[in-house]
C-alpha cells in the first residue's frame, strides 16, 4: 500500500500547491493554467482529444509490436550466427545513436504515407533496446549448462528452448519496459516533425495546434494524456514482467524486508 499511497500523496500535494500558487498570484491561464482548468479543458474537449489519444495509442503499439518481432528475430540470428552480428550490429547502433529528430524529415520525404513514416520513426527508437537486451540475454547463458546440453547431445532447438530463451527472458522484459516508453516518445517526436493536422492525427498534433492558437490549457490537457499513456504503458509492462518472472527470477521475486 505504501508503494501506491506515498507517490500518490506527493503528486496530490504538488497539484494542490500548483493550484494555490496560480490562484494566489492571479497568474493568467495563457501563462500557467491551474490543474482544475486543465481538467475542465480535458473534459470539454474530450471528443477531439480522445480520437487523438487513440491514434497515438495505435501508433505506439504498432511500433512496439514491430520492434519486438524484429528485435527478437534479429537477436536470435545474432546469437546463432556470428557473421550476422558482425555485419548488422553496427547498422543497428548507427540507427540508435542518430537522433530521430534529425532523420525524421528524410523519412517523411521518402515514405509517401505519413502514417507509415510516423510508424517507422517510432519503430527505430523502440527497436534497439529490444535487440540489445535480448542479445545480451541470449549470450549470458551459463557456460557450464551449455557444456551439459552438448554432453547430452541436445538439439539446437532444445538448447534454445530450455537454456537460451529462459536466460534471455529477464533481459528481454527489461528491454520491453524501456522500449514501451521509447515507442511513445518516437511517435510523439515524429508527429511534431511531420506537423500533421486533421482527424487522423495524434496528441502531438493537438499540442502543436494549441501552441499556434495560444490555447495553453489545451496544450496541458494533451500533454497530460501523453504522460498518462506513458505511465500506463510502464505499469502494464512492469506487471507483465512480475507475472512472467516473479515465481523464479531474483529480479522480480518478492522478499520480506
Amino acid at each position: 500500500m505504501l508503494r501506491i499511497a506515498v507517490p500518490a500523496g506527493i503528486v496530490i500535494a504538488l497539484l494542490l500547491a500548483w493550484e494555490w500558487m496560480v490562484r494566489a498570484n492571479n497568474i493568467p491561464h495563457y501563462i500557467l493554467p491551474a490543474p482544475s482548468l486543465i481538467l475542465r479543458t480535458l473534459f470539454d474537449n474530450w471528443g477531439s482529444l480522445s480520437s487523438a489519444l487513440w491514434f497515438t495509442v495505435k501508433l505506439t503499439l504498432l511500433a512496439l509490436g514491430a520492434a519486438i518481432v524484429g528485435g527478437v528475430l534479429l537477436a536470435i540470428a545474432f546469437a546463432l550466427f556470428k557473421w550476422v552480428e558482425i555485419g548488422l550490429f553496427p547498422i543497428a547502433v548507427i540507427l540508435q545513436v542518430t537522433p530521430i529528430i534529425a532523420i525524421a524529415p528524410l523519412i517523411l520525404i521518402y515514405v509517401s504515407s505519413t502514417t507509415a513514416a510516423l510508424l517507422l520513426c517510432a519503430w527505430i527508437v523502440a527497436f534497439f533496446p529490444i535487440l540489445s537486451n535480448t542479445v545480451i540475454g541470449l549470450k549470458s547463458a551459463d557456460s557450464n549448462l551449455r557444456d551439459l546440453f552438448q554432453l547430452y547431445k541436445a538439439s539446437p532447438w532444445q538448447t534454445f528452448r530450455y537454456l537460451l530463451a529462459p536466460s534471455a527472458l529477464p533481459y528481454f522484459m527489461a528491454g520491453l519496459k524501456i522500449a514501451g516508453g521509447l515507442s511513445l516518445i518516437g511517435a510523439v517526436v515524429a508527429e511534431f516533425t511531420a506537423g500533421t493536422a486533421g482527424k487522423e492525427t495524434g496528441l502531438a498534433s493537438r499540442i502543436l495546434e494549441s501552441s499556434f492558437r495560444t490555447e495553453i490549457p489545451m496544450m496541458f490537457a494533451a500533454l497530460l494524456l501523453v504522460s498518462l499513456l506513458g505511465i500506463v504503458i510502464f505499469i502494464v509492462f512492469a506487471a507483465l514482467s512480475r507475472l512472467v518472472l516473479g515465481h523464479w527470477h531474483e529480479s522480480e521475486m518478492r522478499r520480506e524486508r
